[in-house]
């Protein structure tokens, strides 16, 4: 029953992955693809009610003092709260069209944004527009901010720069409040437009990055346990017939007359999955404001690249709410899919996740996908326990694990030195139980971070 319970949770979930995915291809495009009207809403803006408070006190009293003033006051209050009574609601009739002038950008590169606000109706006097830039964009030009009046068929255009991010980000709503003439009255219309802009970088260079020993069938690059043909010495044992002449140790023959065969380590290739954590308590910013996610993203990417040069078999996962997965692979089409999942991908993003995290079902899915002569690049902040746990788990499936652990963590404050004690006592923990941690400060590169790991484990 357990067994069927896991399989209708993960179908359920496989289901929901495939419904993101439906949605997000439908969204592709760099300019505006849609334009309609989403909702529209009324209100009283409440503009004139001083005013008629005020109306009431003069006339009370001007009638007690019998001040010309006063009632003249009084007068003047009453004409405006009637003229604010003269006008109705506007029914603004927009056209918007946003152009993202983006031609493949890459992180950091500046964008322009034009948005083109068009009054298909009556005369609008007071306009106020608010285009939707996506979260992620920081807006480091201009503004998408507009405040105008607008004639009928007259188009009034915002310009605006936003800083590209890495990742896919949505261009959705504009935002219109309209006023009538009074100001007492407005109208909200939220105006579809979307669009679509995307910063997919490369793979980052690593020169190479060391595995753990396996012993699996392909020959490649990391040594096993066992003997066989290589070039490191590893043993040697008594002649069998059929072995080859090459392989004879023909000194100790020389010396003690035992024919003997020598035996070499040899060399695999290796399946190995980078696993960035993107639960929510690794999106954590160090003092720049910079993501652990998107330090682990870079990490995952080098290590997949060098891994893939080295002729390794490679893929990626992100753990967290929004599951993501490319099987490993090889070859060049196989390293674009693998570029695109860590650029576009909404599991991979440095948003906070919108979802609700189920740890249990996300790791089951996870061990389902995971072969079984797999090894785990784990690059994760190490802020909690859970993560850990999920370390020491995979290591007890028998999946080789190596973490990767950019260090965000501050001095400053004693709350800070309590994390930075904490996660330190985590990475000491995970080095006990037998697990490689590159322990990265973000302040150096992660070549050198993985160098002066690779020179501890070797000792």
């Amino acid at each position: 029953m357990a067994a069927s319970t896991d399989a209708a949770a993960d179908d359920r979930t496989d289901r929901a992955a495939a419904a993101d995915a439906a949605a997000d291809a439908a969204s592709d495009g760099d300019d505006a693809v849609e334009s309609a009207v989403a909702s529209v809403s009324t209100r009283e803006t409440d503009r004139w009610r001083g005013v008629t408070a005020l109306s009431l006190f003069a006339a009370a009293a001007g009638a007690v003092t019998t001040s010309p003033a006063a009632l003249l006051l009084a007068v003047l209050g009453v004409a405006y709260a009637a003229y604010g009574r003269l006008f109705t609601a506007p029914s603004p009739s927009l056209a918007v069209d946003r152009t993202v002038h983006a031609d493949d950008p890459d992180p950091g590169d500046e964008v322009e944004v034009t948005l083109s606000v068009t009054n298909e109706g009556a005369f609008l006097p007071d306009l106020r527009v608010v285009d939707g830039v996506p979260e992620g964009l920081p807006v480091v030009e201009g503004s998408p901010r507009l405040a105008t009046a607008l004639r009928p068929g007259k188009t009034a255009t915002v310009r605006y720069t936003v800083e590209m991010r890495r990742g896919e980000h949505d261009f959705d709503g504009v935002e219109a409040r309209a006023r009538d003439a009074s100001g007492a009255r407005e109208t909200a219309v939220t105006v579809r437009s979307r669009s679509t802009v995307a910063a997919v970088p490369e793979l980052p260079r690593l020169e190479s990055f060391p595995l753990r020993s396996q012993t699996v069938q392909r020959v490649g690059r990391v040594p096993t346990a066992q003997g066989g043909t290589g070039v490191e010495f590893h043993a040697t044992r008594e002649y069998r017939p059929g072995d080859p002449l090459s392989r004879v140790d023909w000194n100790r023959l020389a010396r003690t007359g035992d024919l003997s065969t020598v035996q070499y380590s040899e060399e695999h290739a290796a399946t190995v999955v980078a696993v960035v954590d993107a639960r929510e308590p690794a999106h954590v910013g160090d003092a720049d404001g910079e993501s652990a996610v998107e330090y682990g993203v870079e990490a995952a990417g080098s290590v997949a690249a060098a891994l893939l040069d080295a002729g390794d078999s490679v893929g990626v996962a992100s753990f967290g709410p929004h599951w993501e997965w490319v099987a490993p692979g090889l070859g060049r089409d196989h390293r674009a899919r693998l570029r695109d999942a860590l650029g576009r991908a909404r599991g991979f993003s440095t948003l906070p996740p919108d979802r609700r995290f189920l740890g249990a079902l996300v790791f089951r899915r996870l061990q389902k996908h995971l072969p079984a002569d797999a090894q785990v690049v784990f690059c994760s902040p190490l802020t909690d326990e859970d993560a850990v746990e999920y370390v020491r788990r995979l290591e007890a499936r028998g999946n080789p694990v190596t973490v990767v652990s950019p260090d965000l963590t501050g001095s400053e404050t004693l709350g800070q030195q309590v994390a930075r004690l904490e996660r330190a006592t985590r990475v000491r923990s995970l080095r006990r139980a037998g697990v490689r941690v590159v322990d990265w400060d973000p302040g150096e590169s992660f070549p050198v971070a993985v160098a002066t790991a690779r020179r501890g484990w070797s000792r």
